[in-house]
Parts: structure tokens; sequence; C-alpha cells
């Protein structure tokens, strides 16, 4: 009987990697189209209105606006890595407001603390987030649908709570408190970069960003792995609504008066700012570096509406063409991470800015 002999086809061998491929690569690269993008922004705007475009001033009207829905978006980030969607962040906010602004409460915070308006607003945000939660891990009800609901629901609240009127905030402490300025910049800009720094320490340096990105990539692994899914789910939907609150209080401290109509389509502007910055809707991968980039497009984008006198109309189109724009830039620098991607039977993508799955040893036990 002859030997019969096997032979075993070499695997492919991986792409050498080259300064360029790392760069491009990681975040950074992901990161480059944005840069680009506003960069490219920025420059019409001061080709088109350089003494009025270029001055400081202007600068922090850019970043006053961004700051409201830069904080809202910091709690969508970690909902749409983790799968999700939340569509009631800008009915939580309305509610928020109203409800801090409330004469009951304000009476309250004028014979203790202004500090009281803010505790109420925080703790109405995360109530109606960990509503959400509970009703999309626990009661298996579609974050669209759940959010969608809220969305409605919460509005519908701050109508009736409001008796379809402004509430105007009385307390001059909590005003005065929260319209100073710190080394000559809006305590909203600092807000928003304190709620930014805590975002992006949150998803990158801590065991909770891991099982969230987990979580968004391949949720059974997920669960297998260790990591309580449907519990993770429900904070996940309290820091969107915490963030909701958050800017609850910043808006009651720009207009000063808390109204039902607050925070209309807010929901759709942080999506997009989400999105345009990198973070996929399918979940599995997103960065909250990213997410800054995308507000401050939209945000440096409008100024230079305002500064053009350019309709409405124009600036629709205009929005709609950048989105796309800062999109293929953005897919053409992040080239592919052979190796580092990890594919879910979802079709998702894990890693990134964010990093992988939570290694076994740090994922809590328990589904």
């Amino acid at each position: 009987m002859s030997e019969q002999t096997q032979t075993s086809a070499a695997p492919p061998q991986a792409a050498p990697s080259t300064p360029r491929r790392s760069l491009f690569s990681g975040s950074a690269g992901r990161n480059l189209g944005l840069v680009l993008a506003l960069l490219a922004i920025v420059a019409v705007g001061m080709i088109t209105a350089f003494d009025s475009f270029t001055n400081f001033g202007n600068a922090l009207v850019i970043l006053r606006q961004a700051s409201i829905i830069g904080v809202i978006s910091v709690g969508m980030t970690f909902v749409i890595i983790s799968g999700g969607i939340d569509l009631s962040v800008g009915a939580v906010l309305a509610l928020a407001s109203v409800v801090g602004s409330l004469a009951a409460i304000q009476d309250i915070a004028k014979s203790s603390h202004w500090i009281v308006t803010v505790v109420v607003a925080l703790a109405v945000g995360v109530g109606a987030g960990l509503i959400n939660g509970v009703v999309i891990a626990y009661g298996k009800v579609a974050a669209f649908m759940a959010t969608l609901a809220m969305l409605v629901g919460a509005r519908g609240l701050a109508e009736v709570l409001a008796n379809n009127r402004t509430l105007v905030v009385s307390d001059r402490d909590f005003l005065k408190a929260m319209n100073v300025d710190i080394l000559g910049v809006d305590i909203l800009i600092w807000i928003f970069v304190v709620v930014a720094v805590g975002g992006w320490l949150l998803l990158n340096r801590t065991t909770f960003g891991r099982r969230t990105v987990a979580i968004g990539g391949n949720r059974e692994a997920a669960r297998l792995a260790g990591i309580k899914v449907k519990q993770h789910i429900m904070w996940l939907y309290a820091l969107s609504g915490l963030t909701a609150g958050i800017a609850a209080i910043m808006i009651l401290a720009r207009t000063t008066a808390g109204t039902s109509t607050h925070g209309n389509l807010y929901e759709l502007d942080a999506i997009a700012a989400v999105v345009v910055g990198g973070t996929l809707l399918i979940g599995g991968r997103g960065t909250i570096t990213g997410t800054v980039f995308g507000v401050l497009i939209f945000a440096t984008l409008n100024n230079v509406f305002v500064q053009n006198n350019m309709s409405s109309s124009v600036q629709a189109i205009a929005k709609g063409v950048i989105i796309v724009v800062a999109v293929l830039l953005q897919q053409q620098f992040a080239v592919g991470r052979a190796g580092k991607v990890r594919t879910g039977p979802r079709g998702s993508v894990t890693g990134g800015e964010a990093g992988g799955p939570a290694p076994e040893g740090q994922a809590a036990t328990g589904a």
C-alpha cells in the first residue's frame, strides 16, 4: 500500500503593515475625513463672510449653539453603539425643562438652593430613560417603538403640566450661576466639554464601554460571555435620559423658560451627528470624538448659512450634501482593519475607538 501524502495549503498571509495603513486603520483615520469636511466648511465661511465669520465671538457662538445638541449626542452615541435608538431625547428634554420650571419647584429652589432645579431636571431625564430601558430590555419592545411612544407621551405630559404655556424661570440665582463665563468662555460650552470628555473616558477606558461595544457587535455572544445584557441596556437608556436632562438645564439657562416645544427634532439632529461621526447604526462601533466632530460640522454649517443669509431650502439641500460627503470621506480614509475586525451574525463590526468586546475575565457574571 503506497503512502499517500497530504499537503495543506498555507494560510493566506495578511497584508504587510505600513505606516500609512496603521495610521488610517485606527480612529484617527476614521476622524480624518470629518476634520477635512469641517475645514472645508470653515474655508467656505472665511471666503464668503471673512470679517463676521473669523472673529472669536463668532467661534463662541458656534460652540454655544453646538453645546446642547452635543450633550444629547454623547448619550445617543452609547445607545446607537449598542444597536439601539432613542427617538425620545427631544421630548424628554422638553418634559425636564417644564418640570424644572414649575412654580412649586422654583419656590423650593428659592427657599433652599438653585441646585434643586438641576436635580429635578436630571431626575426627570434619568427616570424617562429608565422607563425606556425597562420597556426595551425586559419588555422586549423594539427600541424604535418604545422611544417613539416616550416621545409622544413625554411631550404630551409636558403640555399638560405647562397648561400649554411657557413657564418663565424666575430663580435669579439659577440664572446667574448658569450664565457665567469661565476664562471668557460660556459655561454651556464647558458643560459640553465635560460631558464629551466624560463620555470618551466611559466608552474607551471602562468596562462599561467595552460591554456596550460587545452588545452592539453581537448581543448573544455578549450574553454568553457573561455580560448582563438586559441590565446594561437599561442603564444605557438611563444614560441617554441623563444627557437629555443636562441639556434641559442648559436650555433653561439659555432661554430662561421651560416649554413643551423645547427640543423639537433634536433627536434627529443628534442621530445625524452621531452617524456622520462614524458610529454604525447597526451597532458595534462608534466614537465620541467622531460625534463631537459631527456636531461641530452641523453647527458650523448652520453658522455659515446665517452669515450668508441663505434660505432654509438651500440650507436643507446643503445639509444633505455635507452628510453624504462627510460619510464618503470617512469611509475613504477608514481602510480595512485586517485581522482586527470581527463580524457577528448581524453583520456588524466590532472594535474601533471604543475597542473590541470585553474579555471574558472582565465581563460581569450572569446573563
